[in-house]
């Protein structure tokens, strides 16, 4: 099978309250991207924000707007102009009181393709997320663009296989992971350690299951007590690290080969060898 290489860049960065402090950022990382090879264009989940989950606080409401809304009216002329895809995951205002912490995936032509709200919402000290997002309820998704089948999932989906699984056999041949994820004072330097290892072990092993590649964005710096470490990482489609970044702001460039998919799911069939007819108890709550 002839190689299907693909250039992809994972924008890592700190965020500050002044969101178009951000967007401008942000924008020229994207730039910057382009110029150096970039095709597929990745970006850190709530990215012309502040982490803002820390607290409970209904002035972040105000944060939010509208897909397709002014947000996407500055990205996608820029895809277009750059001839690059662009995942952007922000704070979506759907209508009065229901809100999402959503993500858009536009096409090199400039096209949004779409929207990707996410599921699984989290709920622990200065991860408040349930006070802000209600969870997505459309259908796991898998857009086509120009250089690749994008699957994109959120932050606190990529602990969970069935979301990897369901979006990888829709044809996803890339699960794009855009997170927001650190540590807290007391939880110290070793757990940090076992928490970043755990983090990027699952995230591997959905590549390694799925025979596809996995790209995942988190941010840096600290906001109020959450230091956010950064280490955001490609895997290869047998859970290989292919690229990853430090803790600081960093563009992630790395260079995947598509074709290797089919090979892959050829050796390891995991899709081939599934037992369907036993799984309909995965649709219980828990087994008693």
């Amino acid at each position: 099978m002839p190689e299907r290489e693909v250039t992809l860049a994972l924008v890592q960065l700190s965020c500050t309250e002044k969101k178009e402090n951000n967007i401008a950022k942000t924008v020229e990382q994207i730039r910057a991207a382009a110029s150096k090879g970039a095709e597929i264009i990745l970006l850190q989940e709530l990215f012309n924000t502040t982490y803002f989950c820390r607290s409970i606080d209904d002035r972040f409401f105000d944060w939010s707007e509208a897909i397709p809304g002014p947000l996407s009216e500055k990205l996608c002329p820029l895809a277009s102009e750059l001839d690059v895809v662009i995942v952007a995951p922000y704070f979506e205002r759907r209508a009065a009181g229901v809100y999402h912490n959503s993500l858009i995936v536009i096409d090199a032509d400039g096209t949004l393709l779409g929207k990707y709200r996410k599921k699984h919402i989290p709920d622990d000290p200065s991860f408040y997320e349930k006070y802000y997002f209600t969870p997505g309820e459309d259908d796991y998704q898998v857009y086509e663009t120009k250089y690749a089948k994008i699957g994109p999932l959120i932050c606190w989906d990529q602990w969970y296989p069935e979301a990897a699984r369901i979006t990888a056999l829709k044809g996803a041949e890339l699960l794009v992971y855009p997170t927001a994820i650190g540590t807290l004072p007391d939880e110290g330097e070793a757990m940090g350690k076992e928490f970043l290892e755990a983090w990027q072990t699952m995230q591997r092993s959905h590549a390694i299951a799925n025979g596809c590649f996995v790209a995942s964005i988190n941010r840096v710096g600290v906001e109020g007590e959450v230091r956010f470490w950064g280490h955001s990482f490609v895997a290869g489609p047998f859970g290989q690290m292919l690229a990853e970044a430090g803790t600081e702001q960093e563009m992630l460039i790395s260079r995947i080969d598509l074709s290797k998919i089919e090979k892959q799911r050829q050796i390891w069939p995991f899709f081939r060898d599934r037992r369907i007819d036993t799984y309909e108890p995965i649709l219980k709550r828990y087994i008693d």
